[in-house]
């Protein structure tokens, strides 16, 4: 089976060196092998059903990391025959897809199927996406595509809708017990050789501790094991306290770069949004813990005061940007206590997203009719030509009324009456609704004698 891209030969399945990492040398070799995606595995899964059929279909797995999602690419195109290659979205460009369609029209001549396996398919590019479309279509290449984001983001309809798209799950604390169980007791490629004695309740520690990455859990296995010197009958006991400093690491996974990192992120704005105190701080010190750049949090909680507290709570983005000053002039480790109270604040502050829905109406408006010109009372006129062209004709200044206020229109004729603020009753913002609703009901009052700003 071809393993490499440029591989022209028949390399044997699923060739392992020796000296391979753990998490490799156990890859499963068949679907009936794999641990854990039962929705998918199971009697009438889906890749079961197309596994019995016979026939190879166009597929996108997403999922998290350390699921199977390239080891159920390799397992499909084992269970047909087909040829296997590995394309890099990174690497590779139109010129490389030309020879893989060349390599499998040869193979189809020969009576040959090729699967070709996209790791990470979501930094495919329109180029190359589109130089595979129509040999996807046509049947010529099966593509078993990998990703942990979201594929309807980054792939093109016509390709999207030619594969079928199969979310898997991370294992379970049960699956990734039996992963490592299989690993300590294999004696060909696994651990089973080692003369090894685990404490009770190891096992099940470290597959807690992968947070369902069987990649993790056994990357986690063999270091703990390497790191346990042996005894002098060769014996290397493992104790929970082995691996408590590497169990952290493993509970803390996380990819600055990828999913992960904006996964808790939102778990953060979504805890403080919804008022959830305890699983805001949760969040933002999940983030924290794991080596986040405190300054990226605090940067989310200020957009975060300013998009859901708004007005309802003036204070809130005071004391965010405060935080974010102090966070910035403290320095870890202290910076966690002015975080951690502005995460306290802003998720018990009442909410609001009045001045998210107002900016978004007024650009829409802007958006809709382009460069109005400014109606001529509210134009400057430091000069008397611009007074003689009626720059600041009939502007009536609002400090001249006791109110402070006068009736007078601001926009130009064609957004009249157009409302783009419209304020919610919560917080202080309820107050500010008041304020203008009760300026609007007044009746208009006589011009004041002063109708313009005072000179300076």
């Amino acid at each position: 089976m071809e393993m490499e891209l440029f591989d022209t030969g028949e390399a044997p399945a699923f060739e392992v060196s020796p000296s391979a990492p753990l998490a490799d040398r156990m890859r499963p070799r068949t679907l009936e092998e794999v641990v854990g995606q039962s929705h998918l595995l199971g009697p009438e899964g889906v890749l079961t059903k197309i596994a019995r059929a016979g026939k190879p279909r166009s597929l996108l797995l997403w999922g998290p990391p350390g699921c199977g999602k390239t080891t159920l690419a390799r397992c499909l195109a084992h269970t047909f025959d087909a040829a296997f290659e590995a394309f890099s979205a990174v690497l590779y460009g139109v010129k490389e897809v030309r020879a893989v369609v060349a390599r499998a029209k040869e193979r189809r001549h020969r009576g040959r199927a090729t699967i070709l396996f996209v790791d990470e398919v979501h930094r495919f590019n329109k180029a190359q996406q589109d130089a595979f479309l129509p040999h996807v279509e046509e049947g010529l290449i099966t593509l078993l595509g990998a990703t942990t984001e979201n594929p309807s983001f980054e792939i093109i309809p016509p390709l999207l809708s030619r594969c079928r798209v199969l979310v898997l799950h991370p294992l379970t604390e049960e699956d990734l017990v039996v992963v490592l169980e299989r690993a300590l007791g294999d004696a060909e490629i696994g651990l089973g050789a080692e003369r090894l004695e685990l404490d009770e309740g190891v096992v099940p520690i470290m597959a807690r501790a992968a947070g369902g990455d069987a990649r993790v859990a056994l990357t986690l296995l063999e270091t703990v094991v390497e790191s346990v010197p042996p005894a002098e009958d060769g014996l290397r006991h493992i104790t929970g306290e082995a691996c408590e400093g590497l169990i952290r690491e493993a509970l803390l996974r996380y990819d600055k770069a990828g999913d992960e990192h904006y996964n808790l992120a939102s778990a953060m704005i979504k805890s403080l949004r919804g008022s959830d105190v305890d699983a805001a701080l949760y969040w933002a010190f999940r983030m924290l813990d794991a080596g986040e750049d405190p300054m990226f949090i605090a940067r989310r909680l200020v957009i975060f005061a300013a998009e859901d507290v708004g007005n309802a709570d003036p204070q809130a983005l005071a004391l965010a940007v405060a935080a974010q000053q102090a966070i910035h002039f403290v320095g870890m480790p202290e910076a966690f206590l002015p975080l951690g109270q502005a995460v306290i604040y802003l998720a018990s502050a009442p909410k609001s997203n009045a001045v998210l829905r107002a900016a978004k109406a007024a650009r829409d408006a802007i958006a809709e009719t382009k460069t109005l010109p400014v109606p001529l009372h509210l134009r400057g006129a430091p000069t008397a030509l611009m007074k003689g062209l009626g720059h600041g004709e009939g502007y009536r200044y609002p400090h001249s009324a006791d109110t402070g206020w006068v009736e007078q229109q601001y926009l130009p004729d064609v957004l009249k009456g157009r409302v783009f603020y419209e304020a919610t009753g919560r917080g202080y913002e309820a107050k500010m609704a008041e304020y203008l609703k009760r300026l609007k009901s007044k009746a208009s009052e006589p011009p004041p004698k002063l109708d313009k700003e005072p000179s300076s």
